[in-house]
């Protein structure tokens, strides 16, 4: 007999086509006069394509009553498939291929799909998961099928979907025709692929300054990560807790700021600048516009994230291997070359993959510094908002992008996530890691006290700029800037918020603040299938969650427009695609967070509670997620964090009811506004420390860090590359 669970689903499915609005529109009103917003069984009649829609739930109701498994599965998988033709064949516009129009002939337009349709689709899946159930899959346990169906579903329509739609319209002409000869003219357009930088007649191409970009940057991240661990953990300079607090800073710092604080250090009327132009008569320059700037900016940005990776494989390499070294007489260098260096090899490559891939999707730096030196994130930015507007322009260089990035990502997957270098097992190990050779040493305090030195003024210039007059040339104390973005008057009405970034904070705040639990939520029960369950296609699945680490932010922006502007899903404008693009692009964080923790749980509390006749879904709640809740908190205020500082992934996406924090920032600095964008830097700096102060009373001792290296270690990507 059919769970009591199946019958609520049917009675849901019924519900969608006779009581909700089929279709979504802007105006409510106006639509349902229109008589547009109204249920699927009154709209059938006008729109004949959709009476297969209406009749699947009856099937659904016969076959719940009889117990017939197979015929609910194909109901449920009918319904979902006509569902998903007959909202793409037909938009706003009539039908969508032009076929379709020759064989049928008339013009039809429909809206975008509503709340009917979203629960159609919800229930048709869930009864989908438990015919499947009812025939042995996964052991019989609908709650689990269900949750992979949703899942899957999820990740295709707001992941694959999209990066599809990037594809597609990269070989269509702004019309939506198909165009291949127009997609190679523009695929080697000499400004992607030139080469006229290597005989002085020119810039390259923004691929190849990309490539070469991402390439420097992991590389010098990853040297300069390894040697902030091996001072940390092999030495005792007594700058270890500076050194640690760098691994947050990524974290809670909006992407652009670094290069902002650079402009006022070292642009052409920088205050460095100006010091070395009246003492030592050095001409001003705009060297730090192009690639000299952009490297530094990255550098400052993504060394603290290689430092997350390295400390967390210096911690794993068991010191009884390096004294078992030197008790064979082998002197320091030699044991770093044979033993430890093997040993953190691995390790090593994933920082310069993350350090690649970060660069390659870094959009903030490159917009501030990158003067005539193009990368790819910035042309597909002007691409879509400059004067052109050619969006197949930004779809082709999107998927170089892509291609760039998964290439990287499939290399770490294919050679990295293979290696296995295990020294800690469950002996014993007490052994004292042997100090560093003198002249590795000597390198590594040559280069972090230069470093720290420069990261410490950066960030008292971010920290402190906005509440100087002019930093750099007039340090006197002011609110000004603050009060022109957080102002607060007192009107005929009483008070009011009267600054100019109150709008996109409170915005960015709920907005971060609602994706927050569902991104922990989705990242959560996913980890929970990876890491407990055992099914078909469990590879392809993890690594289609994984993905969205691989895409770039501005690749994710520009495939929401595309994907997500015209019918059957139209989001673009509204807050909900923002939502969307926070919970999608940050999603890994919880599965990361969400495998470390269930590692640690011996799987026999699981089986103890399904012998005593619990389901899975009530093993999961009453079992696992008291357990899990330091990975719940640390996922949820994670996900905000990096909500709140995104940039990339929503600059196409904001509008002027929707405004972010970061997008504010941004035209503020390129207004030169430039104590106004610090104030709210630093504002938001304090709202993120605050957060991962939430982090540490709620969690306890577990330390943000390590556990980001240790995920970073095992992860396709990394937790710090989110």
């Amino acid at each position: 007999m059919m769970p009591i669970a199946a019958r609520g689903w049917s009675a849901a499915f019924a519900l969608a086509v006779l009581a909700l609005p089929w279709f979504g529109h802007e105006d409510p009103v106006v639509a349902l006069f229109a008589g547009e917003a109204l249920p699927l069984v009154f709209l059938a009649g006008d729109r004949l394509w959709l009476l297969p829609l209406l009749v699947l739930p009856a099937f659904a109701q016969f076959a719940v009553r009889h117990d017939r498994p197979r015929l609910l599965v194909a109901t449920a998988a009918v319904a979902l498939a006509w569902l998903c033709l007959e909202g793409f064949a037909i938009n706003h516009r009539g039908w969508t291929w032009q076929w379709l129009g020759v064989i049928f002939g008339g013009k039809p337009t429909q809206p975008a799909l509503g709340w009917g349709a979203l629960l159609y689709a919800l229930a048709a899946t869930q009864l989908a998961a438990i015919g499947l159930a009812r025939q042995g899959w996964c052991r019989g346990d609908a709650f689990v099928l269900g949750a992979i169906l949703l899942i899957l579903g999820a990740i295709l329509i707001f992941v694959f979907s999209p990066v599809m739609t990037v594809l597609i319209s990269a070989v269509r002409d702004n019309n939506g025709n198909f165009a291949p000869a127009e997609f190679w003219a523009k695929f080697t357009d000499r400004s992607i692929w030139g080469l006229e930088c290597l005989t002085g007649a020119g810039s390259c191409g923004a691929a190849w300054n990309t490539l070469a970009l991402a390439v420097v940057v992991g590389l010098l991240s990853t040297l300069l990560g390894l040697a902030f661990a091996l001072v940390a953990l092999r030495t005792g300079l007594p700058l270890k807790g500076p050194i640690r607090l760098l691994s947050l800073l990524p974290i809670i710092t909006p992407p652009f700021v670094i290069g902002l604080a650079l402009i006022i250090m070292f642009g052409r009327t920088g205050f460095v600048t100006t010091f070395l132009y009246q003492t030592f008569d050095i001409p001003r320059s705009r060297w730090l516009y192009g690639w000299p700037g952009v490297t530094l900016a990255q550098l400052l940005a993504f060394t603290p994230i290689a430092f997350l990776v390295l400390v967390g494989v210096l911690q794993s390499v068991a010191p009884s291997l390096e004294e078992a070294a030197g008790t064979l007489r082998a002197g320091r260098w030699r044991t770093f070359r044979t033993v430890t260096w093997p040993l953190i090899r691995p390790g090593v490559a994933n920082a310069f993959l993350i350090g690649f891939i970060e660069s390659m999707a870094d959009f903030g730096n490159p917009l501030m510094l990158g003067g005539s030196f193009n990368v790819l994130s910035t042309d597909i930015f002007f691409a879509v908002v400059g004067a052109a507007q050619d969006q197949g322009r930004a779809a082709v260089l999107g998927m170089i992008l892509l291609g760039f990035t998964m290439a990287a990502f499939t290399a770490q997957r294919l050679w990295v996530g293979r290696a296995r270098y295990t020294t800690v097992t469950g002996k014993g190990d007490s052994g004292v890691p042997p100090p560093l050779p003198l002249g590795l040493r000597a390198a590594c305090y040559a280069t972090v006290l230069p470093w720290l030195l420069l990261t410490v003024v950066v960030y008292a210039i971010v920290l402190g700029g906005g509440f100087v007059e002019t930093i750099g040339r007039d340090h006197t104390p002011t609110w000004k800037h603050f009060l022109i973005a957080f102002g607060i008057d007192h009107g005929v009405s009483g008070w009011f918020l009267s600054g100019s970034a109150w709008n996109s904070f409170i915005t960015t705040m709920w907005l971060s603040a609602l994706s927050m639990p569902l991104t922990a939520a989705l990242g959560l029960i996913t980890a929970w299938l990876l890491a407990r369950q055992e099914f078909r296609g469990r590879g392809a699945f993890e690594f289609l969650t994984m993905m969205s680490f691989a895409i770039p932010g501005t690749v994710i922006g520009v495939s929401y427009i595309l994907a997500f502007n015209t019918p059957p899903v139209e989001l673009t404008g509204t807050g909900m695609i923002l939502v969307l693009a926070f919970m999608f692009r940050n999603m890994p964080v919880g599965i990361r967070a969400g495998i470390a923790s269930l590692s640690q749980i011996d799987k026999s509390l699981d089986e103890a509670s399904l012998t005593l006749g619990a389901r899975s879904w009530r093993t999961f709640r009453l079992v696992i997620l008291p357990i899990l809740r330091p990975a719940i908190i640390a996922a949820m205020v994670y996900s905000f964090v990096r909500a709140v500082t995104s940039v990339s992934a929503v600059i196409f996406l904001t509008t002027a009811e929707y405004q972010l924090a970061t997008v504010y920032i941004v035209g503020r600095a390129e207004m030169s506004e430039y104590g106004v964008a610090l104030a709210y830097s630093a504002v938001l700096i304090a709202v993120m420390v605050g957060a991962l102060v939430l982090i540490r009373l709620l969690v306890g001792e577990q330390r943000i860090g390590r556990r980001s290296a240790n995920t970073a270690e095992t992860a396709p990507v990394g937790l710090a590359a989110s």
